[in-house]
């Protein structure tokens, strides 16, 4: 493959990329700088992009009669739209992408992990779910690889991942040459 044509991954911008978490906590996933030589990283921060600050309330995923939500309890924002909004024209804007590396358990970006809460009360966690930006891109793009930063860090599950975004990456710069 030539250098035109490496895998491209979105990443959450937190793993490294920038000081971005809902309580301003750097996280470090050395794995990156490495991973960086062979693919094009995307970072983003879904959070950020529709304007939360940071350090921030913690946002959490509800189920409520009309659906999932996506709230900031202490201030009683609902975020649901901006945060699909958002999703749907990051998806929209990306030409291609091989595969994602998300945070895990972010009501914005956990595959699957997030918590979820019930309203009204939100004293009780009822399930798990996909945080808000991270279903919309499981959404658009059903045939990507997906891998959480915790996934990353066994090696199966990291060997997988590889060769999904490898072989992603390999199709379309031979389908290009058609």
């Amino acid at each position: 493959m030539s250098a035109g044509q490496k895998p491209v991954i979105v990443v959450s911008k937190c793993l490294g990329f920038a000081v971005c978490r809902y309580n301003g906590v750097p996280l470090e996933a050395e794995y990156m700088q490495e991973l960086a030589q062979f693919v094009d990283l995307i970072p983003v921060c879904p959070e950020v992009e529709i304007g939360l600050p940071v350090p921030r309330d913690p946002i959490w995923v509800i189920q409520t009669d009309e659906g999932k939500r996506l709230v900031q309890p202490t201030t009683k924002r609902d975020l649901t739209d901006l945060m699909v909004g958002f999703a749907e024209r990051f998806a929209a804007d990306l030409e291609y992408v091989d595969g994602f590396i998300l945070k895990s358990r972010s009501p914005s970006c956990g595959i699957s992990d997030c918590k979820l809460f019930n309203k009204p009360s939100l004293d009780r966690q009822i399930g798990v779910t996909s945080g808000f930006f991270a279903a919309k891109v499981m959404e658009r793009f059903p045939g990507c690889a997906f891998i959480s930063e915790k996934g990353m860090l066994d090696p199966k599950a990291r060997q997988e991942f590889l060769q999904q975004v490898f072989e992603s990456a390999r199709k379309r710069a031979v389908n290009s040459m058609e």
